[in-house]
């Protein structure tokens, strides 16, 4: 579940109530105000949420010009997954071998307009790779479909890879996701803004298992 939707003063609450949900882990968006317009929170609330949240999964998504200068804070804070954007980063093959010499899982995000090639040649090296189907920086954006081919291009070079989504998913648009070949679902306004955020979280889960269950009926 992601947190840009989430109110930033109730922060923690809104985590708790997704987690409640059945989220399987919180993805935290990092942005600066220079790789995208909009400025959010850094490693201080990375850390105050991981003392409220021991045992759960941390995706920091970090929407920053320049990814190595916080992933020493972010190990610090408690991060799992530090996932930056391919965009910002001068040599990834460095800057995914300085997140893992920091005991994090690596990741790496394309903005739509990137080329998937440069990921996919990183795949490798990569615990997730993110195919960004809205223009980071805001949340509650239309999901972009055309974005697909990127997916399903991942999908086939790495069968057993972690491939993620993020923007503009929900119950909706989900089974074109889940058919390119995505199993990581980063969902914000449609999860936050629902009455009955289980049953969406449920929705999602469920068509992902079934499309990953049919590819291994297929295998």
């Amino acid at each position: 579940s992601s947190g840009i939707n989430a109110e930033y003063g109730r922060l923690a609450e809104e985590c708790k109530r997704m987690l409640d949900a059945g989220a399987d882990y919180l993805h935290l968006d990092v942005m600066d105000g220079h790789f995208v317009p909009n400025l959010t929170f850094g490693a201080p609330v990375v850390q105050s949420l991981r003392d409220k949240f021991p045992g759960v999964i941390f995706e920091v998504h970090m929407m920053v010009s320049n990814p190595e200068q916080w992933i020493d804070d972010m190990s610090k804070a408690g991060a799992d997954i530090y996932t930056f954007h391919l965009e910002a980063s001068d040599d990834p093959a460095r800057t995914i071998e300085k997140i893992r010499s920091k005991g994090m899982h690596a990741g790496c995000g394309i903005k739509p307009k990137t080329p998937v090639e440069p990921l996919s040649d990183l795949g490798a090296l990569l615990d997730v790779m993110l195919v960004m189907t809205v223009e980071p920086g805001f949340g509650g954006q239309s999901f972009m479909a055309d974005m697909m081919p990127k997916v399903r291009h991942l999908r086939e070079r790495y069968p057993d890879a972690n491939i993620e989504v993020d923007g503009g998913l929900s119950p909706k648009t989900i089974e074109v996701a889940a058919e390119a070949g995505a199993n990581l679902i980063v969902s914000g306004s449609a999860v936050v803004k629902s009455s009955d955020p289980k049953s969406v979280i449920t929705q999602l889960r469920d068509v992902i298992n079934r499309y990953r269950e049919g590819e291994k009926t297929d295998a």
